[in-house]
C-alpha cells in the first residue's frame, strides 16, 4: 500500500493477467486519511492503451473509491513480458460540495499554492491463473473413480445373488402346488369313471330284476343298490 498524506493507494503496482486479443481489467482502492475533501486525478504514459474509471473524482472524508483500470486486447506480447508502461496518481485538497466536473487542471499545480501529490503506479503482466489439476488415478488425495466403479460393481452382485436363491423357492413351492392338483384331478377323474360304471351295473340289474320279477324289485337288488350307494359317495368327497 503506498501511504500519502491524503490518500492511501492500494495495491502499489498494477498487475494484469495478460492473454492475446482479450480485454484485461484490474483495480485500484483509493482511501481518504483526511477531514477534508480530496480530488484525484489518473494519467498513464500509454492512455491509447487504457482506460480509467473513473480518471477523476472526489474522495469524501475517511471514505474510499474503486478505480478500474482495463487495458485493450493485445495483438502481440511484449518481450519478456516486460511492461513500461507507467500510471501517476495526483491529488488534492478541493473544497467541500465540488463535483467531478469541477475539477480542473489548475487544482493538481503546484504552483497555484495547493497541496498536491503524486504517486506512481508501474505495470507488471503476470500469468493467467490456470485451473487446478484433476486428482489421478490412485492420488492419496482422493478415492479412484475406478475403484468406486468397481465398489459398486461388488455390491450389486451381492444383492442380485439373493434372487436366484428366493426365485428357486418359489419354483419349487409352485412344482408342488402343479402335482398336487393333478394327483387331485386323477382321484376326480378316477372317481367320475366308477360312478358312470356303477350307473351302468345299476341301469342292468333293474333291467334283469324286472325280466324274473316281471316289475317287482327283489330284496338283494336292492341292497346291492345301497351298497353301491354307500361307495359312490365315498367316492365323491
Amino acid at each position: 500500500m503506498s501511504t500519502g498524506e491524503l490518500l492511501s493507494v492500494e495495491p502499489q503496482e498494477l498487475e494484469f493477467p495478460f492473454e492475446l486479443k482479450k480485454q484485461i481489467s484490474c483495480s485500484m482502492q483509493l482511501t481518504n486519511k483526511t477531514n477534508n475533501h480530496v480530488a484525484f486525478k489518473v494519467k498513464t504514459t500509454n492512455p491509447k492503451k487504457y482506460c480509467v474509471r473513473p480518471n477523476t473524482g472526489v474522495v469524501l472524508p475517511y471514505a474510499s473509491c474503486d478505480v478500474i483500470v482495463t487495458m485493450q486486447a493485445q495483438k502481440e506480447a511484449p518481450p519478456d513480458m516486460q511492461c513500461k508502461d507507467k500510471f501517476l496518481l495526483q491529488s488534492a485538497v478541493a473544497t467541500p460540495g465540488i463535483s467531478p466536473k469541477d475539477i480542473t487542471p489548475e487544482l493538481f499545480s503546484k504552483d497555484s499554492g495547493n497541496q498536491v501529490e503524486e504517486c506512481k503506479l508501474k505495470v507488471n503482466y503476470v500469468s493467467p491463473h490456470q485451473p487446478p489439476s484433476p486428482v489421478r488415478e490412485g492420488s492419496e488425495e482422493g478415492s479412484s473413480p475406478r475403484a468406486s466403479i468397481s465398489d459398486n460393481v461388488t455390491v450389486n452382485t451381492n444383492d442380485s445373488s439373493s434372487v436366484p436363491r428366493g426365485f428357486a423357492e418359489s419354483n419349487e413351492k409352485l412344482s408342488e402346488t402343479r402335482s398336487l392338483i393333478s394327483r387331485l384331478t386323477e382321484e376326480k377323474n378316477s372317481a367320475v369313471q366308477q360312478k358312470n360304471k356303477i350307473h351302468q351295473e345299476l341301469e342292468m340289474l333293474r333291467r334283469q330284476g324286472n325280466k324274473t320279477s316281471g316289475g317287482g324289485v327283489s330284496l338283494i337288488t336292492v341292497l346291492f343298490i345301497g351298497l353301491l350307494g354307500i361307495i359312490l359317495g365315498y367316492y365323491l368327497k
